[in-house]
């Protein structure tokens, strides 16, 4: 049975996802509530729960404030916040779970459940790092990613990447070391995020990082030569926008 502490300075948000709690993931023990950094602190300090839910904004503070104290928290942490379009980007970046104030009890459940299907697994500190750099500059790009596989949570450069091609639901990242990692996301979901980066789709099944592209060759329908020898097709629907992005490099 999974233990929770939630964390907000609203005495009726805290009811109401008590509530929702209850209702939808009735095995969830709540084992404590704050509505501080400090009040907060002091219940972290008696015992760590499985489970954090953390508003970003507390009165004394933000919610980063209180994990700075606990850098080595254990607890798997769900972030409940008012925030929208650009703290979006920051979680996905991060691949830290969050809902969105007012709290759809259907969202509530599935993180639920994916956290209770990562517990046995370390979090890396650097994830919530990316978290806070986002937010805090929500005009920079990040530089940062985490990627989330079925063993693991890697955090990489997102420079290193010279490629995603997908493998059904999930996607297969190539780095620049020769590296590879599946990850359990589609190529359509990363493609949204790094759009804004140095990424290009040139096919339905491949996202390619510019800054590793060698030359486009036009026989054989056309594809592209990357620096490390990988050639990716360009589909006829891509080709003018390949040919124009690569006109511009």
């Amino acid at each position: 049975m999974p233990t929770a502490i939630l964390v907000d300075d609203m005495p009726q948000a805290i009811e109401v996802l008590k509530a929702d709690l209850s209702e939808k993931c009735p095995d969830v023990n709540i084992i404590g509530t704050a509505d501080s950094v400090v009040s907060a602190a002091k219940l972290l300090r008696k015992q760590q729960p499985d489970l954090l839910f953390l508003d970003i904004m507390l009165g004394d503070g933000t919610s980063f404030d209180l994990l700075e104290i606990f850098p080595d928290i254990s607890s798997k942490i769900i972030f409940v916040t008012a925030y929208e379009e650009h703290a979006i980007k920051a979680f996905r970046f991060s691949a830290i779970d969050y809902l969105l104030k007012p709290i759809n009890p259907s969202d509530l459940e599935k993180a639920v459940n994916r956290a209770k299907q990562t517990l046995s697994q370390v979090d890396s500190k650097e994830r919530i790092d990316i978290l806070k750099e986002t937010i805090k500059d929500p005009d920079s790009l990040p530089k940062r990613i985490s990627l989330s596989t079925q063993e693991k949570i890697a955090v990489v450069e997102i420079d290193d990447i010279v490629r995603c091609e997908s493998d059904g639901n999930n996607t297969m990242f190539n780095f620049k070391n020769g590296e590879k990692l599946f990850v359990t996301r589609t190529l359509k979901h990363f493609d949204q995020m790094l759009s804004d980066h140095t990424f290009i789709r040139t096919h339905q099944s491949h996202l390619i990082n510019t800054q590793y592209i060698q030359e486009y060759i036009r026989k054989d329908g056309g594809y592209i030569k990357m620096k490390n020898g990988d050639r990716i097709p360009v589909s006829v629907r891509k080709k003018s926008t390949v040919i124009e992005m690569l006109d511009n490099l």
